[in-house]
């Protein structure tokens, strides 16, 4: 069983944990927010989600016990779990936010990008407050728009929904996701604070195991359909035969992960699709390519 994470948690000088209070299947014990810095104005790292004012409530406590204003609010990517909160903040918390910056990276969602209050992030941008330098990396893969980001002075890294304290996490493009486990891996950091779940002392290992993991499904899923050429799958076939004693209200989440592995192999030419079902390819159709 995962260890319980407290609702405010000083996890360094420099970094104080609010929990968002919000918890679910996809969101754990609920959406990790993180104050960073260690002078008056500080950064806060996501916003919980929308509607839960027993967020807002310990936010509030953190910024008033340690005398804090938010110079910057960065978001991770455009899901409501780390966004949804930041107008009940802005509303709620406004002689706190009075002059602070909201920043994040573009998305294909349109509505996201036509908010005026938030300002695009760019990979590579670098912002600084007493006692924090925060580096973004765009991460795409979990989302087109996620990123996270790099606390120089302690090498962490906030890795959002890219790398999990606990399970492992659901992506839109499986090609980037994997090159984004790769670039955080480049990073070397000595310690990973997730969107969701509880501290990563281990992230090296923690990376290793994300890359093996995907690498174990692909093989799962081209075995499968090699075993059975005479035949075609959907998902969800492939999903029952190969996710031993998964809890039905993941099915349709795993079902997701598994598309996201066959568009990888049909873009690769080891897979072919028929209408909405797919089948493996023989060695004359990719000799033939």
């Amino acid at each position: 069983m995962a260890a319980v994470i407290p609702a405010v948690t000083k996890i360094s000088p420099r970094v104080i944990r609010i929990l968002g209070c919000n918890p679910g299947i996809m969101t754990l014990q609920g959406t990790n927010t993180y104050i960073v810095g260690t002078g008056k104005r500080r950064i806060l790292i996501d916003t919980g989600d929308e509607g839960v004012p027993q967020y807002l409530n310990h936010l509030r406590s953190v910024l008033n016990y340690e005398g804090i204003d938010l110079a910057h609010i960065f978001i991770t990517h455009w899901h409501h779990d780390h966004i949804g909160g930041l107008n009940d903040i802005l509303v709620e918390l406004k002689e706190k936010t009075r002059y602070c910056q909201i920043w994040k990276y573009p998305s294909c969602k349109d509505d996201i990008n036509k908010n005026e209050m938030i300002e695009p992030l760019k990979d590579g941008q670098e912002f600084a407050v007493e006692g924090a330098t925060l580096q973004v990396f765009h991460t795409p893969g979990h989302t087109d728009d996620h990123v996270v980001l790099h606390l120089v002075e302690d090498n962490v890294i906030f890795s959002g929904d890219c790398i999990l304290g606990e399970g492992t996490a659901v992506f839109e493009d499986l090609f980037d996701y994997m090159n984004s486990l790769k670039s955080i891996a480049n990073l070397n950091p000595t310690t990973i604070l997730p969107g969701h779940g509880n501290v990563i002392q281990n992230p090296s290992e923690k990376i290793s195991f994300y890359l093996a993991h995907r690498a174990e499904r692909e093989s799962q899923i081209i075995q499968t359909l090699n075993s059975n050429r005479s035949k075609s799958f959907n998902e969800e076939d492939l999903v029952r035969i190969i996710y031993v004693n998964l809890p039905e209200n993941l099915v349709k989440s795993a079902q997701s992960n598994v598309n996201h592995h066959l568009v990888k192999l049909l873009r690769e030419q080891r897979v072919k699709k028929l209408d909405d079902r797919w089948q493996a390819c023989d060695f004359n159709e990719v000799k033939s390519r």
